[in-house]
């Protein structure tokens, strides 16, 4: 199965093993993660301004490819999944949006059909979880993380606005959860899961984004975590910077890919 890949800036620099294991992973689940030829950054935060629309242009264009390539979009990073799902939402529901959008669009070098926003969109999780399938993915294990007690952290991106991102329940997800008995570990719920870490403030107001993660980590410890998986970059950085080192924080890629035999030895 081809699939058109939205990798995003992040993965590039910071958060390489996000996207070097989301490929290791996908390769040996049969699917082909075919990178957008010359993305650019999806805007970082999709800004709700109706009129503001030239930061959304850049995900509109990605949406685009994998139309015209006739695949559905798949991201890795919980914020570009955030920015390009609800980009793909506006399009569909405002008209106004979409009529500018495609003004713009008429203007490049070499245009477009009119985008309607009819490209499907998917996290990497929905990929495993609704294409793949988590008993395919078991039935692939062959190191399974038996006695692990892992945290699925799921943060605010990947859940919310829940009527736009539908990915799973907003108040009681179990994707990730569902991931982590596949590849053979407990999964450990806890309170502060879908809860936000504080990152968007990490730099205006610190101490607020320190008191946020600590009580997720607190939260996880206290129902018998020995670490937790995160999707976002963001959370990743600030629940580990900021996060006291209380548990160990991983992608959730990195677990995946040592259960499927694909992770680096060191």
């Amino acid at each position: 199965m081809k699939v058109s890949y939205f990798p995003g800036c992040t993965l590039r620099t910071k958060a390489k093993k996000l996207d070097l294991y989301a490929r290791r992973c996908a390769e040996k689940l049969g699917v082909e993660l075919c990178e957008i030829k010359d993305w650019q950054c999806c805007g970082g935060v999709f800004v709700s301004a109706k009129d503001e629309i030239a930061s959304k242009l850049p995900s509109v264009r990605a949406l685009v490819a994998a139309r015209d390539a006739g695949q559905p979009l798949v991201t890795v990073c919980s914020a570009c999944h955030n920015v390009i799902k609800q980009t793909n939402n506006a399009v569909k529901t405002d008209t106004d949006f979409t009529a500018k959008v495609n003004a713009y669009m008429a203007q490049d070098k070499e245009p477009t059909a009119p985008y309607e926003g009819d490209t499907q969109v998917l996290h990497y999780l929905e990929l495993l979880r609704d294409v793949v399938g988590f008993d395919k993915i078991k039935e692939e294990v062959v190191n399974p993380l038996t006695g692990r007690k892992i945290g699925a952290y799921y943060g605010c991106l990947l859940l919310r606005p829940g009527k736009v991102m539908a990915f799973d329940d907003p108040e009681n997800p179990e994707a990730i959860e569902g991931l982590i008995r596949a590849l053979g570990a407990t999964p450990v719920k806890y309170a502060q899961r879908n809860e936000c870490c504080g990152g968007y403030v990490t730099l205006e107001d610190k101490k607020f984004a320190e008191k946020r993660s600590h009580i997720i980590t607190a939260s996880a410890s206290g129902e018998g975590a020995d670490s937790l998986i995160t999707a976002c970059p963001l959370c990743m950085y600030n629940l580990k910077v900021n996060g006291g080192g209380e548990l160990p924080i991983h992608y959730f890629t990195e677990p995946l890919a040592r259960a499927l035999g694909v992770a680096d030895k060191n």
